[in-house]
């Protein structure tokens, strides 16, 4: 199961462990399994401190429990095989288990631990998600340091029946004691705030002790990121609040076209910047949601920021990165059957729809280059375009028509989706050029239709806005509102590409750098809070 680097890379980091685990495999007699038992022979032949053992009786198989040998009561089940993206959270789950403390904030283990109640957690992931780890890795930790969290963690793909039966059609999908939980990326902080009712309390309070920031940078993506190693790099105290880090890049994977680096894929890329970002000592507040701002003339001489959580944050400026979210077709249906059927993340739930009718709407890039990825895997594709004819890069026009399961329609639009109640069966197409409207009998909706500005919440604040609800920038990044900069997708600049929102993201750090030496001195900043 294990190539030799593979196994090279795991015996070091096997060499953490501090104490014995067991794995424990319940077994049958089909392929699933066989792999199984050679993954676990493999991993307990590289540490003495690591046995495996093949006569569990669980229901599901094949799955292994992962656990402590000193503590059985503390323990993570993997369902089907964590290989693909959830090999990290293998390799962490035998390293937590062993005893090996985790990179995860003092107060977060604490509240995990300090969690009481019994909390039977099951996920479904896909080994092509690359949202799922983070959930898969949250709820490993939260099972291995509280006895009262059991967490089972199933690979689709391997239990399709059961993924039928419960009606599971995007990952990430959580149960808690055997209710519908969440769908989609969480981490360990909001999997706490869900669970314990102060832990929202607590945040803000911290959040908002904080000293008064010089850059205050609202938004992880790119720009964000840019704008925040800009100006701490200039010596100036700057903060980051972003409600995830990396925004858009956690959704992208293949990235191609960024100067200097022949391939890269988003979450890669992100953890690349968050690394440089704890390099230039910048306060990184993730899982920090913007609701409300105040600039500095309404708020007596600093920029205010309000969190979601009642946190308040100062500054003597601000960069506004909140980047943009997938647009929504806005028809009947795609509410009710979002997460049912209806998806915006095609190498996040693809797996699930194997052998399917889908449609992928949009002929753009994103959309086009969904529709060749699926056509891999599902049954048959329909792509729909509301143009006249498609807008991607004839390159991948190209490549699409040459698959033989694929369908495109132009001139299309979609006015319905439709279903049984439970799930997506179908949608309605209007003919833009003869009026005609048809049924297409489907599974599943992939919707790829551009971007919209994450800019409803500065609607009220006096910046301008385009009528797209883009901030207006000049060429410095600056807004309307002295001392208040803005780069990345959210703002008029044309391109919504990373290498762009990096470029505006130094652009306005440069620029908030070039007003805070301009104006207010940094030793006054105290006086002023």
């Amino acid at each position: 199961m294990l190539d030799a680097n593979m196994q090279i890379q795991l015996k070091q980091y096997l060499a953490n462990l501090r104490e014995p685990i067991e794995l424990v495999a319940s077994l049958d007699d089909g392929e699933k399994s066989a792999q199984t038992r050679e993954l676990l022979t493999e991993i307990a032949e590289l540490h003495e401190m690591v046995t495996a053992s093949f006569d569990g009786t669980h229901e599901r198989k094949p799955s292994f429990i992962i656990r402590r040998a000193s503590d059985a009561n503390k323990w993570v089940r993997f369902a089907g095989l964590p290989m693909g993206h959830e090999f990290t959270s293998l390799v962490l789950a035998l390293l937590w288990a062993g005893g090996h403390p985790p990179k995860v904030d003092a107060d977060l283990i604490e509240q995990v631990r300090a969690l009481e109640g019994d909390y039977e957690f099951e996920m479904f992931f896909s080994l092509s998600c690359h949202n799922c780890p983070d959930v898969v890795q949250a709820l490993t930790l939260m099972a291995l340091e509280n006895t009262h969290i059991t967490a089972t963690l199933i690979e689709g793909g391997t239990f399709q029946d059961e993924v039928e039966e419960r009606g599971v059609l995007a990952v990430p999908a959580t149960f808690l004691n055997g209710e519908s939980f969440y769908n989609g990326k969480m981490e360990l902080a909001e999997i706490l705030s869900k669970l314990d009712s102060g832990a929202d309390e607590k945040a803000a309070e911290k959040l908002s002790a904080k000293d008064p920031f010089e850059v205050l940078v609202i938004g992880g993506g790119p720009a964000g990121a840019a704008s925040a190693i800009y100006t701490a790099r200039k010596g100036f105290r700057t903060g980051i609040a972003a409600e995830r880090f990396g925004g858009q890049l956690q959704d992208t994977l293949g990235i191609e076209n960024l100067p200097g680096t022949s391939y890269t894929e988003g979450p890669k890329l992100s953890d690349d910047l968050k690394k440089q970002v704890a390099e230039n000592e910048i306060d990184m507040m993730d899982l920090a949601r913007a609701t409300e701002l105040r600039p500095a003339k309404e708020a007596g001489g600093m920029h205010e920021v309000t969190l979601a959580n009642g946190a308040v944050l100062k500054s003597r400026s601000l960069i506004l990165s909140t980047g943009a979210r997938w647009r929504n077709l806005g028809v009947p249906g795609e509410a009710e059957y979002r997460n049912k059927g209806v998806a915006y993340c095609p190498h996040c739930d693809g797996p699930l729809f194997k052998g399917k009718r889908i449609a992928v709407i949009g002929g753009g890039n994103s959309g086009v280059e969904a529709a060749i990825d699926l056509a891999k895997i599902v049954g048959h594709v329909t792509l729909i375009e509301f143009d006249a004819k498609l807008r991607a890069d004839e390159v991948l026009q190209r490549k699409l028509r040459s698959m033989d399961n694929v369908e495109i329609i132009t001139s299309g639009q979609t006015t319905e989706i439709t279903g049984d109640g439970a799930r997506v069966n179908g949608l309605v197409l209007k003919d833009r050029e003869s009026g005609d409207e048809r049924r297409i009998d489907l599974e599943g909706v992939f919707v790829q239709i551009g971007l919209v500005p994450n800019t409803e919440w500065l609607a009220d604040t006096g910046l301008e806005l385009s009528k797209f609800g883009e901030i207006i920038v000049d060429d410095h990044g600056a807004t309307n509102l002295p001392g208040i900069y803005a780069a990345g997708d959210a703002t008029t600049v044309k391109d919504k590409q990373i290498v762009v929102a990096m470029g505006t993201g130094a652009t306005a750090g440069l620029g908030a750098f070039d007003y805070l030496i301009r104006n207010e001195p940094v030793d006054e900043i105290a006086q002023a809070a």
